[in-house]
């Protein structure tokens, strides 16, 4: 019966129904998102173990995100010397230690060329991250010191430059110079927008020298040899790059130290905050829909009043009444429910697709807990806003209501 009367204003049930699928759609959607952002970053801190402590440059005086911010903006520290990184590298907790400076160059070989990020590491950075060799080596601290002409390749780029060639001990040129590449990194895929594949490693001093003319880094990761006393260490390490910088006060730090404990606690309270600004908007836009359904059962039930005092007048009760206005408001809830978890997940599976084709390194995540949520607080807000229209409908006198015919 209930249905029977829904499909008496077609129109209007539909609208209903893909308020609430919108709805429904958008918080899935949102929870996809937020699941997905944070697997990318775990993963990309995967990369190091819980026995790292990361030291970067930070613009004195500023907060953390106003300094992020200004480096973004092109601001250079240039107060991390590779001094500071011999100095840290003496500590009796460090085991291995790498520093790293960044820049963006072409490429070439034979014709061939590409525009790719070059990263500068120090010859220990496979001891520290994750770096896997697919063919070759990577080089060595003596080609480190005496700033070689040596690179290691990511898969995408020697994919590009050599195709199914052989590119061990073959040379590519860089900035006019003639670097051998001794090994090939393997395949990693994209993060935020950028392909780990399509960079390439060369030694931080030949980066300084060579290629950008500078004496500084950007940073440095740590791997300790005793974890338990890795807070200890860096506490250590912030002390020695003080005196070395000679700072007086914390607040002119230029530098930033961060064990990845620390940085894992700010990264999940950092993704947390952006998932519940995520679900907060997505629950206002179902809110929305829910207000829509109130308002639909409140014009049914003043366009109804006739029928309501009919039924009553032949023996239906108030719980009948109210009843088939409440299973009015659930059916428009469970139908629009249903097409927004269909829409939702069809949305998050297309950009999973278009994703994987530009690798973007960004993926929707949707889990049965975030679907089942969605489903639940959608069927909670429907018979939630069927109950006031519901009420009234029940509440109505039958013989006021048979003359409102």
């Amino acid at each position: 019966m209930a249905y029977d009367n829904l499909k008496k204003n077609k129109s209007r049930m539909i609208l209903t129904m893909i308020a609430v699928a919108l709805g429904v759609a958008i918080l899935i959607i949102m929870l996809a998102s937020g699941a997905g952002l944070k697997e990318m970053i775990l993963s990309e801190m995967d990369y190091y173990g819980s026995d790292v402590i990361n030291i970067e440059t930070r613009v004195p005086g500023k907060t953390a995100t106003e300094s992020s911010t200004d480096l973004a903006k092109g601001v250079v520290i240039t107060t991390f010397k590779n001094s500071d990184v011999e100095k840290i590298r003496q500590h009796d907790n460090v085991e291995a230690v790498y520093s790293y400076v960044t820049g963006q160059e072409i490429i070439k070989r034979e014709g061939e060329s590409k525009n790719t990020l070059i990263f500068g590491y120090g010859a220990e950075a496979p001891n520290i991250e994750k770096i896997e060799i697919a063919e070759g080596r990577f080089y060595t601290t003596e080609e480190e010191n005496s700033a070689s002409l040596v690179v290691v390749l990511g898969s995408g780029v020697k994919e590009d430059l050599f195709g199914d060639e052989e590119a061990i001990l073959k040379t590519v040129n860089i900035k006019g110079l003639s670097f051998r590449v001794v090994g090939v990194v393997k395949e990693r895929g994209g993060a935020s927008m950028m392909s780990f594949d399509d960079i390439v490693y060369i030694p931080v001093i030949t980066m300084q020298k060579r290629i950008l003319g500078t004496d500084y880094v950007l940073g440095t990761s740590i791997k300790v040899k005793d974890v338990s006393l890795i807070d200890e260490t860096k506490e250590d390490l912030i002390y020695t790059l003080r005196e070395e910088h000679d700072i007086k006060g914390e607040n002119e730090d230029d530098f930033e130290a961060m064990t990845m404990e620390e940085m894992l606690t700010m990264v999940n309270s950092v993704v947390g905050g952006i998932n519940a600004l995520l679900v907060t908007l997505a629950l206002v836009s179902l809110i929305v829909g829910g207000v829509g359904i109130m308002n639909i059962m409140y014009v049914s039930v003043t366009e109804r009043t006739f029928e309501v005092g009919l039924k009553m007048a032949l023996g239906a009760k108030k719980k009948d009444i109210l009843s088939q206005f409440l299973m009015e408001a659930i059916i428009l809830t469970l139908i629009g429910g249903v097409l927004g978890i269909v829409l939702g997940i069809s949305f998050c599976l297309l950009f999973n697709y278009v994703s994987f084709l530009f690798s973007f390194g960004v993926t929707a995540v949707i889990t049965i807990s975030s679907i089942i949520f969605a489903f639940v607080f959608s069927m909670f807000l429907g018979l939630l806003a069927g109950v006031y229209p519901a009420k009234r409908a029940s509440n109505l006198d039958p013989i006021i209501s048979l003359t409102r015919k």
